[in-house]
């Protein structure tokens, strides 16, 4: 058994912190994040929880397609659909878990 304690990430670098080991063909990582990441695509679906803070999810169909914004506070998690572009915006410091598959960006 392994214990991990997502409280406990803290920088200097965004966007650090474990990723754990796979299940099947999916991984899980545990981020520290203070600034957005970028526009980006998956393969296949994402999801993504924020264990402690805030953070803005902007998502889009396309480059030129409306932007949703969701919300999402302590506790609270989406699920990002395969191909959707879609980046994250953390107010201030956030700690998150990201779910998603291998070699996916």
């Amino acid at each position: 058994m392994q214990i991990y304690d997502a409280m406990a990430l803290r920088g200097p670098d965004d966007w650090s912190g474990p990723t754990l080991p796979a299940i099947g063909n999916a991984v899980a990582k545990l981020r520290w994040i203070s600034t957005p990441f970028r526009w980006h695509r998956n393969t296949g679906r994402e999801l993504f929880m924020v264990i402690d803070g805030e953070v803005d999810m902007h998502v889009r169909a396309g480059p030129d397609a409306p932007v949703d914004v969701v919300n999402l506070t302590s506790g609270s998690m989406v699920l990002i659909d395969d191909g959707e572009e879609h980046v994250a915006y953390p107010r201030g410091e956030a700690r998150i878990l990201v779910v998603e598959q291998e070699q996916s960006e």
